[in-house]
């Protein structure tokens, strides 16, 4: 599994959880109790996406590193 994806995790006062993204794969997220959990459950769900894209014969993007916001 690649982990060289930007993951960006932060609390959600809303959903009373932390949520994890991956910027660099559409709609790849995660959420969990704790942070770690959140990490945890981002990194089982980039493999899904990535496996997913795959099969289905979708673009798989190359990681960018830290990316950089305006």
């Amino acid at each position: 599994m690649s982990t060289k994806y930007e993951i960006i995790i932060y609390w959600s006062a809303e959903d009373h959880c932390f949520i994890a993204e991956v910027p660099e794969l559409p709609g790849c997220m995660a959420d969990g109790k704790s942070y770690q959990e959140a990490l945890k459950n981002a990194e089982i769900i980039m493999q899904e996406w990535i496996d997913t894209a795959r099969d289905l014969g979708r673009h798989i993007p190359e990681p960018r590193g830290k990316l950089l916001y305006a």
